[in-house]
């Protein structure tokens, strides 16, 4: 049994079966998985480490629920659904936790009421949970002001992240305690069953099917459009559930590629895709696959209503023909259905690029070459693009679309691609020992070659 933190007024220590009323939906859920996040070590430490609060294997987590603090506000009725203690030997790291589930969704002035009432009891973060996406635990769904979180950090778990951590951790065997492991296993079948209230991100906000109506009428997109603002904000999410899915295929985290100042502040993130859906009529971002060839370029079309997927590889150095640099990529490609499909091809100065659907190469690869005579690629694009028609504007149909053909491209171009090194440089066969090249042979080189010069 956790002895109640000096803190606290009143609270529990985290259930795995918890007693609660069958309304309770959040208290139950939140139970369990704090439960698990204490009891199964490496599940802990992972999602710990993941806030910057690294915990060893020597160290303890102690979670509870329905705490009341000694200091708090009772006319404001402050009460977070938990807290977790952290103790790496002399060091205390504290967090509390405040979870949604179902459509119910973190507002302003509750994680803002809990942030003060974490500084004023000392403790170090404030977590959520809920069903809403981010890419990152340090990016957050709400706009919180930066002067509240100078003291107190902010952190973010959704659901589907909580469920892709567990899939992860068990797919790569780093759960070797079989009792940890089956609680592990049992969380991730409680978080997926319906009665959880766990929910993964489905469909676009209401505002797409407006943007994508505006922008078909002919009208432009301002960026200081609150409509565009919610169409970026569902785009990420429609991401970040896209990479959490293809994590759990590939059994490796996939992460949505940011540039630092985007790591670093998520308003940023919004703005630049703001500025692109209200400059070029599109949505575009890019993904990380470990081990790929290449990052991911993926768009979303609005006015060709199309989504597309690409990856740009270099082309062999050591093969001298267009001819030849294709078949070293068509050869990777090999198992690739080639519907949808595209190679772009990157030629040297100022001519513009080609493009070819892959059927088209397969049947003649002779084609690049003549429609640029003399000259020889120097990268590659590989892309997928799909023509979704009235398809594209369904909020729904274009997430489970968007979620499709990230799977299919992986299968068909990203798992298959490798990209190209030179070969090590190998040694001539007169220079195998190390005498060859000593300074006498060097000099008796040196020699031999002005007595050619002179004609001696």
């Amino acid at each position: 049994m956790n002895d109640l933190p000096e803190m606290l007024v009143s609270g529990e220590a985290s259930r795995l079966f918890p007693v609660l009323s069958e309304n309770s939906k959040e208290g139950r859920t939140l139970s369990i998985f704090l439960s698990c996040l204490e009891n199964v070590g490496e599940f802990g430490r992972t999602m710990l480490a993941n806030l910057g609060a690294k915990a060893g294997t020597r160290a303890r987590i102690d979670t509870f629920t329905e705490v009341v603090f000694k200091k708090t506000s009772a006319e404001q009725g402050e009460r977070p659904d938990g807290l977790i203690i952290l103790r790496n030997g002399s060091k205390v790291w504290t967090a509390l936790v405040e979870a949604k589930v179902g459509t119910n969704d973190l507002t302003n002035k509750q994680i803002e009421g809990y942030l003060a009432l974490a500084r004023s009891n000392g403790i170090d973060a404030v977590i959520t949970l809920s069903n809403q996406f981010t890419p990152l635990p340090t990016h957050h769904p709400l706009n919180i002001s930066g002067s509240l979180t100078k003291k107190v950090a902010l952190f973010h778990w959704s659901w589907g992240y909580v469920i892709t951590q567990a899939q992860l951790l068990r797919e790569q065997g780093a759960i070797l305690d079989r009792e940890q492991f089956i609680l592990l296993s049992e969380l991730q079948r409680f978080l997926l069953h319906p009665s959880s209230g766990v929910k993964e991100f489905d469909q676009m906000p209401p505002a797409w099917t407006d943007i994508c109506a505006q922008i078909a009428s002919g009208a432009s997109v301002s960026s200081k459009n609150s409509l565009a603002q919610d169409v970026a904000a569902g785009w990420h999410q429609a991401l970040d559930r896209m990479t959490g899915t293809l994590s759990r295929q590939i059994g490796k985290h996939v992460r949505v590629g940011m540039v630092a100042a985007e790591t670093d502040d998520p308003a940023k993130r919004l703005k630049s895709t703001v500025s692109c859906l209200a400059t070029e009529l599109c949505l575009r971002s890019e993904i990380t696959v470990p081990d790929a060839a290449a990052r991911v370029q993926i768009a979303a079309d609005i006015p060709k209503r199309t989504l597309s997927f690409g990856m740009r590889i270099k082309a062999p150095g050591d093969r001298k023909s267009t001819k030849a640099r294709l078949t070293w990529l068509l050869r990777q490609l090999s198992s690739a259905e080639p519907d949808d499909l595209y190679v772009r091809f990157a030629w040297p100065g100022s001519s513009p690029s080609t493009q070819y659907p892959l059927a088209n190469l397969r049947s003649n690869p002779d084609l690049p070459a003549q429609d640029r005579p003399g000259k020889v690629p120097h990268s590659f694009d590989v892309i997928l693009v799909r023509e979704l028609g009235t398809k594209f504007v369904q909020r729904k149909n274009f997430v489970s679309d968007l979620l499709q053909l990230a799977s299919q491209f992986h299968a068909s171009v990203g798992e298959n691609l490798a990209a190209w090194q030179p070969k090590p440089p190998k040694i001539s066969d007169d220079r195998r020992t190390p005498a060859s090249v000593s300074t006498e042979a060097m000099r008796d080189e040196m020699e031999q070659e002005a007595m050619q010069r002179s004609g001696s």
